[in-house]
């Protein structure tokens, strides 16, 4: 199964990017000859994605074209769920529309359905196992850190929670929020306490927790963090730290705190089994992996996944900020997310 804290193999591999320089990322990148050829007759590729489109989307697609100007990048942005109830209707319809796909909630039930192509791209050559699917249905593009933020003007510093504990102080009951049905949620906070604390120990402090009344939101983790910003509630629970980050820096009245462990996840794109432009969306997909694209996350506030580029935001990055994260990839996804969904409707709803 493949769930760990955090290894040294690993903690290389996901290492997030400093720096800003996109021109220098657009010229190392060197598209395979005949793969651009056959991508370029293709004309197209269409994109489903979970990825913030102004943040990542567009920059992505605009670097890219550079190197294949005769590639016309269409997508479709939605959340994990909606992607994959889409993508499944599709594919039994006859009708597939997407050539490519990208995101973390979901991917198992692509992986069941048949719904997701093997396929290889250069610039995946050599990257560490758990970034690469063993029977080659995807390849991670980049990662995910979450865990707590909060309000500073609602949170008093001395009140911040530092840890897992200080979130059953009865001050916060009423005053949480989270995604309720999303592994970027409460189904990740939930798996990270179980894996983290242990089963027995975990299950005590989850019974704890729902007495605090979390309030569920069924929305992207972004816009959860934004209701937190604006004073709506206080504390937000599995809120990925690069958008606090952000928010902050912007002057924004939000701190991010890592309650130890942390919920790490890959983000990953593959190729749609029947796709009309499976050499374009093979283009795209070797682009995003590659040096290049790794240096576009970076540059637009993502966590890349690539063991060659270096941190933008040190402690952002487990390793250099202190504490450790649970890595989930699809494969232990698919095994566990019903379990931790079922944990939910039973202790939360």
């Amino acid at each position: 199964m493949a769930l760990f804290v955090r290894s040294s193999l690993i903690a290389a591999a996901l290492l997030v990017a400093s720096g800003t320089a996109p021109a220098r990322g657009a010229e190392t990148y060197q598209p395979d000859p005949k793969l651009l050829e056959a991508a370029t007759k293709e004309g197209e590729v269409v994109l489903y994605t979970t990825h913030i489109v102004d943040q990542i989307v567009r920059p992505l697609i605009k670097a890219f074209q550079v190197h294949a100007p005769r590639v016309q990048v269409k997508y479709v942005r939605a959340d994990g769920l909606a992607l994959v109830v889409r993508l499944t209707n599709e594919a039994r319809a006859g009708r597939v529309q997407a050539d490519a796909w990208s995101m973390v909630d979901g991917v198992q039930t692509l992986l069941q359905g048949r719904i997701a192509a093997p396929f290889e791209v250069p610039s995946a050559r050599g990257l560490p196992a758990g970034l690469v699917d063993r029977d080659r249905r995807w390849v991670a593009t980049n990662t995910g850190v979450r865990s707590a933020a909060y309000n500073t003007q609602l949170v008093p510093p001395e009140h911040a929670p530092k840890n897992y504990q200080d979130l059953l102080d009865p001050r916060w009951k009423g005053k949480m929020v989270w995604n309720p049905k999303s592994m970027t949620g409460a189904w990740g906070f939930i798996s990270t306490v179980l894996k983290g604390m242990g089963e027995e120990r975990g299950m005590a402090y989850l019974r704890a927790l729902a007495k605090q009344d979390i309030v569920p939101l069924p929305i992207a983790i972004r816009a959860v963090l934004d209701r937190v910003i604006a004073g709506e509630y206080a504390i937000g629970l599995e809120m990925n730290n690069t958008h606090a980050a952000i928010s902050a820096a912007q002057g924004a009245p939000v701190k991010w705190v890592a309650l130890n462990p942390a919920s790490e996840t890959l983000q990953v794109a593959g190729i749609t089994r029947g796709a009309a432009h499976p050499n374009a969306a093979k283009l795209f997909i070797d682009f995003m992996v590659s040096k290049a694209g790794q240096n576009v996350f970076r540059d637009n506030d993502y966590l890349p996944m690539h063991p060659d580029i270096p941190a933008k935001i040190p402690e952002l990055q487990p390793e250099q900020g202190g504490y450790k994260s649970i890595v989930y990839t699809p494969d232990n996804l698919e095994v566990e997310v019903p379990r931790w969904a079922k944990i939910y409707d039973e202790l939360f709803r």
